[in-house]
């Protein structure tokens, strides 16, 4: 008794995506959320299945809280924000009290020599 089905050596198929001819043995079987799909594509057509598709089917443990947090005990320093602009600094133009004002610009001139040879 021989095999059930034929060898296929010569065989032609059509890609389920693009419709083009290809080999049989040629055409991948596109798999989606990794399940068969019974679709026969050719290798420019084929692609594998996508990670994000999966989204749900395996639990994640992403913990977002702390055990025993130290808090920050100097909140006055930590949230003390200063936005520089015009150019450098916040230049209280209004005067309002209580606004820090303490950016300072730094910079430096230097010189080009230019060696002709």
């Amino acid at each position: 008794m021989g095999a059930n089905f034929a060898a296929g050596k010569k065989a032609i198929a059509i890609c389920d995506r693009c419709g083009f001819q290809y080999k049989l043995k040629q055409l991948k079987e596109l798999t989606v959320k990794m399940s068969r799909t019974n679709l026969f594509v050719c290798p420019e057509c084929w692609e594998p299945d996508q990670p994000q598709n999966m989204q749900g089917m395996y639990p994640v443990v992403d913990p977002q809280a702390l055990r025993k947090p130290r808090p920050d005990n100097n909140l006055v320093a930590s949230r003390d924000i200063q936005w520089g602009w015009n150019p450098v600094g916040l230049n209280n133009v209004l005067g309002l009290p209580g606004i820090p004002d303490s950016l300072t610009g730094a910079g430096i001139v230097g010189n080009v020599t230019v060696e002709i040879t």
